[in-house]
């Protein structure tokens, strides 16, 4: 077990959180090198909330639709809370909001997020539809942290699903969130460990070697 003091983590979601459960339950077990201490929403009806309550955590909202446009004045107030909390580490689990260059650079290093699919491939929104307009032959997800360009960061790590014959975008959805719920409790391992070192745009980790469980089906 490491002597090193686990790493403070808070978690951001919008919506249902299951890629939050996933974190929780990795970091139950003793020599996980990271601890979440909040969990935080931009939507006060997330359900996500309420299972990380269920769960022990501590928990807050932030209604974005209160600050109208102000941006500057929402994301003060995330940071704050956050700080209150002395998080180490974000990660963004679902998180549905564009952060500016401003927050970003708070959390330079420090932050990661999960985004469904194999980037540079298929950025922003309705990425199983475009996989499946494009007709490729395989898709996934892809864990990297997080800069001032949207779904643009050192990629940490990525899982792979087939696509096959007669898939529609739930059925491809399903199989690569399935792979969101592995890789994402083994990148923040990596980050939080100390393992995960970014040298230009490529992050290596220590320890690792390419291998067929770097394609999980």
């Amino acid at each position: 077990m490491s002597t090193q003091p686990k790493k403070r983590v808070g978690v951001l979601i919008s919506g249902r959180g299951s890629n939050m459960l996933s974190l929780i339950e990795a970091a139950k077990a003793p020599d996980y090198p990271a601890e979440i201490v909040v969990v935080g929403s931009n939507r006060p009806d997330a359900q996500g909330l309420e299972r990380a309550a269920a769960e022990g955590f501590a928990t807050f909202a932030l209604d974005h639709r209160l600050y109208g446009k102000d941006r500057e004045a929402f994301e003060q107030d995330l940071h704050a809370k956050l700080t209150e909390h002395n998080v180490d580490l974000l990660v963004l689990a679902g998180f549905l909001r564009l952060l500016t260059p401003w927050f970003v650079n708070q959390w330079q290093g420090r932050m990661i997020n999960i985004h469904p699919a194999l980037l540079p491939s298929f950025p922003g929104l309705h990425t199983h539809e475009r996989a499946l307009k494009e007709g490729v032959r395989i898709h996934g997800a892809t864990v990297h942290f997080v800069t001032a360009e949207m779904d643009v960061g050192p990629i940490i790590s990525q899982g792979v699903v087939p696509v096959l014959d007669g898939d529609n975008p739930e059925d491809l959805a399903a199989r690569v969130l399935a792979v969101e719920h592995q890789i994402y409790p083994k990148a923040l391992e990596a980050v939080a460990s100390g393992k995960a070192k970014t040298e230009g745009f490529r992050v290596k980790i220590e320890g690792s070697t390419p291998s067929k469980e770097t394609f999980i089906y």
